[in-house]
């Protein structure tokens, strides 16, 4: 990737999560060819020490006009291009809080030699400056806002350029075809004959390579964004009291009255290393209390947008009609496990069997329960996966693929070699996108604009 990128502009701002009354430290990061000398201008360092490279000096922020004494800090000074950025960087490390970290940013903003940084333009200024590539940039972003250990670890992956790697090779194989191609194209009269069906062999080598990615990141997608798993049924068939079981707590009012839960109760839990968001409904069924029936379509809404649905059902009463007609409401694309619940007391025979026999009261089922619905969104063999694709990089490999699949069909029409270049082109050119070898500022700003400030 080769981008014009000038950094005259020096930028700053908070790189890390500030609360009130949580964080013993906060770091302001200022970037740019005046860090030092906006560092310089407000840290007041005692005694004789030199500002240098990668050594943490000890010294005290000032309000210039006032002369008053901001904060306490540590500052460290990173010349380019040892830095996260690859441009002078000086971190100043301050009390956490809110009112301190502000404080001392507020000083540091008041010189005219910087501003305050967009969201991620120290991650975007790191790879215009081949600090990272665009991918290990990404990833960095997913570790931060990871919600599970294996989320983590596949952002780790990332980090380490393992996407790049892989990425970049098969790209390389689809530029070593086209190549031949257009070779054949401008000198075919000079050229041995090229042998179309290894050619499409080649080609469908990295079509393979690239369906599998794509099959290993749709899987690992709710490690990275979560389950939303819904719980509906029937009034009083106890879907709260499955939501408090799988929770370990109780987030949601249990009785024996029907209709207990007139909204929508979510709880975000995590499951075997899967974040899971537990949905619970208000029961689903006829009512004239007005504010009952909002519950009622939040809980229809909540079922539209589920990943999975758990329907829940009352052994003890048996499968009924109005059981029935919910489970019919439930779109077919959606993913829906039928549980029946109170398994702890004698049943009669069933006229629909359910996928798990429950028990709220004493947790039996529960392990299946849990493998059920990870199973059903298709995340039950993640612990294999290295690599993920996130969003972004996903419809990009996804459009190479159709690329690559039009490519052949090209093929199949004994068409010239100059029509194949066409789609081959194509995906050449998503791979180099989704790697940052191929991709213009513009798009860069708008990936970049998704992270968080300081970063």
């Amino acid at each position: 990737m080769n981008l014009p990128f000038h950094t005259e502009e020096t930028i700053a701002a908070i790189a890390t999560a500030i609360s009130a009354g949580k964080g013993g430290i906060a770091v302001i990061r200022i970037s740019g060819n005046s860090a030092l000398a906006v560092a310089k201008n407000i840290v007041h360092i005692p005694g004789t020490k030199q500002w240098e490279s990668h050594h943490v000096l000890y010294g005290h922020v000032q309000d210039k006009e006032t002369r008053e004494i901001i904060d306490e800090v540590l500052v460290f000074f990173m010349k380019a291009p040892r830095s996260f950025t690859g441009e002078d960087v000086v971190e100043i490390h301050c009390h956490g809080g809110l009112v301190a970290v502000q404080r001392v940013l507020q000083i540091v903003l008041q010189s005219p030699l910087a501003r305050r940084a967009l969201p991620g333009e120290f991650s975007e200024r790191a790879v215009l400056n081949g600090r990272l590539d665009l991918t290990q940039a990404e990833a960095i972003s997913d570790l931060i806002s990871a919600r599970s250990e294996k989320a983590a670890k596949l952002a780790v992956v990332g980090i380490s350029g393992e996407i790049n790697k892989k990425i970049s090779h098969l790209r390389e194989q689809l530029l070593d075809q086209l190549s031949e191609l257009e070779a054949r194209v401008d000198f075919e009269d000079e050229l041995p004959p090229l042998d179309p069906q290894k050619l499409l062999n080649e080609i469908h080598k990295v079509e393979n390579q690239l369906q599998v990615l794509i099959d290993d990141s749709k899987s690992t997608s709710f490690v990275r964004n979560g389950i939303k798993a819904v719980l509906v049924g029937l009034p009083n068939v106890g879907k709260s009291s499955l939501l408090n079981r799988l929770s370990k707590s109780e987030k949601a009012i249990v009785t024996d009255v029907p209709g207990t839960t007139r909204d929508l109760v979510e709880i975000g839990i995590v499951l075997k290393d899967v974040p899971i968001t537990l949905v619970d409904t208000a029961g689903i069924h006829s009512s004239k209390d007005a504010v009952e029936k909002i519950g009622i379509e939040r809980s229809h809404q909540a079922i539209k947008d589920a990943d999975v649905i758990v329907l829940i059902f009352d052994l003890s009463r048996g499968w009924s009609q109005d059981d029935q007609n919910l489970l019919d409401q439930i779109p077919l694309e959606i993913p829906k496990i039928i549980v029946g619940n109170k398994s702890d007391i004698a049943a009669p025979l069933q006229s629909v069997k359910p996928n798990i026999r429950f028990s709220a009261l004493t947790g039996d089922g529960e392990e299946q329960l849990i493998t059920k619905i990870l199973t059903a969104c298709g995340t039950s063999n993640i612990e294999e996966l290295r690599i993920s694709l996130n969003e972004r990089q996903l419809d990009l490999a996804i459009l190479a693929k159709s690329a690559l699949a039009r490519t052949q069909d090209l093929a199949f029409q004994d068409l010239p070699w100059d029509f194949w270049t066409i789609d081959l082109r194509e995906a050449i050119h998503k791979l180099g996108e989704l790697s940052g070898e191929e991709i213009t500022e513009s798009i860069l700003d708008r990936i970049f604009s998704r992270f968080c400030i300081g970063k």
